[in-house]
């Protein structure tokens, strides 16, 4: 199979992959994609997640504490977090899914927490010198004064949803930018706008599944077999045929997380 795609953000931990991990794979290899980062949520996770990236040749893990699962990170979780990557595991590419989410956290107290968590694991990340996988939801100052307070990280915003303002911030800083099936969506204005102005090297792309699967599959299953379809809307904003789109990001992507 040659790789022509790399989906940078695939919770392939999580239902429906779990028992169907074989035949997801095989679909996607179909599809072209030939590599998978699977970033972790919580602690509980991190060996399974690891187990998944060691099993299975396409697949590379990323190991954080998701904002939206505030009720079960303690200090413990990030003693875990520090613990295993340390290890330096070898298909452990990146700390992540780390970030802010105040879509679901509402009261000053959970937020001031949030930004601890935030702020201890991309010291982590700079620290063992990993790039970071950032979820930002409704958080966009926020995240992007702490993402300041750390220049020695590289790392990405996935699932875009901020301006194009805050882009042009992201790249004087160094970081990528990610996209899913969203793009593909009739309300995806804003992105769009981001997409066409950003530079080409500073693009990834992602399914997230198996959350927002783009059209004309919107309401079914995603899985990263989808990605092609943002890398299509990418090489259709960006005039590219979609070959070069698909080349681009791929490197891109084996770039960025340092695999082959």
């Amino acid at each position: 199979m040659i790789c022509r795609f790399i989906d940078t953000h695939c919770h392939f931990d999580f239902p429906p992959f779990s028992g169907d991990e074989e035949a997801s794979l095989q679909r996607a290899a179909q599809a072209g994609v030939g590599k998978i980062i699977v970033p972790a949520t919580e602690a509980a996770n991190f060996a399974r997640v690891q187990a998944l990236a060691e099993n299975y040749q396409p697949l590379y893990a990323a190991l954080g504490l998701h904002p939206g699962m505030l009720e079960k990170h303690s200090d413990v979780s990030l003693d875990q977090l520090q613990q295993a990557l340390g290890r330096r595991p070898t298909k452990v590419v990146a700390v992540g899914e780390i970030g802010l989410d105040y879509y679901w956290l509402k009261t000053p107290e959970e937020r001031a927490n949030s930004r601890d968590f935030f702020d201890a694991q991309l010291s982590l990340a700079e620290e063992l010198n990993l790039p970071a996988i950032v979820h930002d939801r409704d958080a966009h100052r926020d995240c992007l004064d702490i993402v300041r307070a750390h220049p020695g990280v590289r790392g990405v915003f996935h699932c875009y949803s901020g301006s194009l303002e805050d882009a042009k911030v992201l790249v004087s800083l160094g970081w990528m930018i990610s996209f899913t099936g969203t793009i593909t969506y009739k309300n995806a204005r804003k992105a769009l706008e981001v997409v066409e102005w950003l530079p080409m090297d500073r693009i990834m792309i992602e399914t997230d599944s198996p959350y927002l699967t783009p059209e004309p599959f919107r309401g079914k299953r995603n899985d990263s077999g989808h990605v092609h379809l943002v890398a299509e809307k990418i090489a259709q904003i960006k005039g590219l045929e979609p070959d070069e789109a698909a080349r681009i990001t791929l490197e891109n992507g084996k770039r960025f997380f340092r695999i082959p």
